[in-house]
């Protein structure tokens, strides 16, 4: 394990390693809910509220910004820089997961571009995808099983002591959903 392993509250830059690029969607989507949540936090006061470094949080409040969904709340003075939700951008479910969505499609498409630069072990991706006749309730027990699946990793974000040698972040994505037939055909 490096230090940067067992301190993932240093100071990096966003771009510094491939975990990062990984990482994005699930940083920027917790600084959302943690506005929604809170209202109003520094890049420090994210920092310490979800485990990243407060340079990581400094960059991606800065992205969410230049996408338009948060804007800097009015300061008190000093160097602190609050941010909040843009207020004329109020963040319906739908909006927000539009945005995740967003988010998850703008890591996809930077590893795509970066992964020759990752270490050799890690140039792989495990994308695939199905389509299968499900009832709602077999749906939901799918969705239920995939959490059942990952619930054993899920404490290693918030204990990098708990991470085996050689562990990243790796972006899970998962999206159930029922297949509409095309407007045409009624």
């Amino acid at each position: 394990m490096t230090e940067e392993d067992l301190n993932p509250s240093r100071d990096r830059t966003a771009e510094g390693t491939a975990g990062d690029a990984l990482r994005e969607h699930d940083v920027r989507t917790a600084l959302l809910g943690l506005l929604a949540e809170v209202g109003t936090v520094t890049a420090t006061e994210a920092a310490a509220r979800l485990g990243y470094s407060s340079g990581l949080c400094s960059f991606h409040l800065r992205q969410l910004a230049r996408h338009g969904r948060v804007e800097e709340a009015p300061r008190s003075g000093g160097r602190a820089r609050p941010w909040r939700l843009r207020r004329d951008a109020p963040m319906e479910d739908e909006q927000f997961g539009d945005l995740a969505r967003g988010l998850e499609d703008e890591s996809w498409q930077r590893w795509l571009v970066r992964r020759d630069r990752a270490p050799s072990e890690w140039r792989h991706d495990e994308a695939f995808s199905a389509v299968a006749y499900l009832t709602p309730e077999e749906m939901n027990q799918v969705a239920a099983a995939i959490r059942r699946t990952l619930r054993p990793y899920q404490d290693r974000e918030h204990r990098p002591l708990a991470r085996p040698d050689g562990a990243r972040p790796v972006a899970l994505i998962s999206r159930l959903f029922p297949l509409l037939p095309d407007a045409d055909q009624g």
